[in-house]
């Protein structure tokens, strides 16, 4: 069984690589511009939609054999979910807005696969589930504001930080799990493959897996995707 991340990004390949995990990358060129009525919602829209759309481009021969995985990540403060900045005077304002406060991250995980159906048919597999944590920043001046916008760190992240990289410093406490603030959730990664027979540094053989019952989204408004 062929164990397939739909995201380009190095930290998610990482946390991957470093739970034991065998797996490809194709990132996912799908659509961020999709509605939602929370942040939850948001991530688990997303994460399903990147893993569907890598999952539908592979051959049909690959695809009996795949289990694809999608991610997605939002920065929520005051309920506005924040984005990547769009350049250094915006990760400023973002960096400028978290100071001294708390904001909460959102990640979505979506698990896609074929399964042998009773009739002796194929039926599609779907897992969405999501995790949040609260992150608490100490009181940034605006020197440690410049100096950490210079290093260009925060231009590709959500909420324009990363808190496992140089920023780490001026985070003064974590509610929730670090690995869904870096943007993988790996005990729910961990849970969902095991349903479907995927262990990490073991090869797998496929199984037929029972689907939960399918996400039920009602989107009301537009949330910004982030990642």
């Amino acid at each position: 069984m062929e164990l397939i991340l739909a995201s380009a990004s190095q930290r998610r390949s990482e946390l991957m690589r470093n739970c034991g995990y065998e797996f490809t990358v194709i990132p996912s060129s799908a659509s961020e511009n999709i509605g939602a009525d929370t942040p939850k919602e948001l991530v688990e829209r997303l994460a399903l939609a990147k893993a569907l759309e890598v999952f539908s481009g592979l051959s049909g021969e690959r695809k009996k054999g795949a289990v694809v995985i999608g991610s997605d990540t939002v920065v929520v403060m005051d309920g506005e979910a924040l984005g990547k900045p769009k350049d250094e005077s915006e990760a400023a304002a973002m960096l400028r807005r978290e100071s001294g406060r708390v904001n909460t991250v959102h990640t979505g995980l979506a698990v896609v696969k074929l399964n042998a159906s009773p009739e002796g048919g194929e039926e599609l597999y779907v897992s969405v589930v999501s995790d949040e944590a609260k992150v608490r920043f100490a009181e940034l001046d605006e020197d440690e504001i410049a100096a950490y916008v210079a290093t260009g760190d925060p231009l590709d992240k959500a909420g324009a930080y990363g808190i496992q990289g140089r920023f780490s410093v001026f985070v003064e406490g974590i509610e929730g799990s670090y690995f869904t603030v870096v943007g993988l959730p790996v005990h729910l990664v961990y849970r969902e493959l095991k349903k479907v027979g995927v262990l990490p540094g073991k090869r797998s053989e496929p199984r037929r897996t029972i689907a939960p019952d399918p996400p039920k989204f009602a989107p009301q408004k537009q949330l910004t995707s982030v990642s």
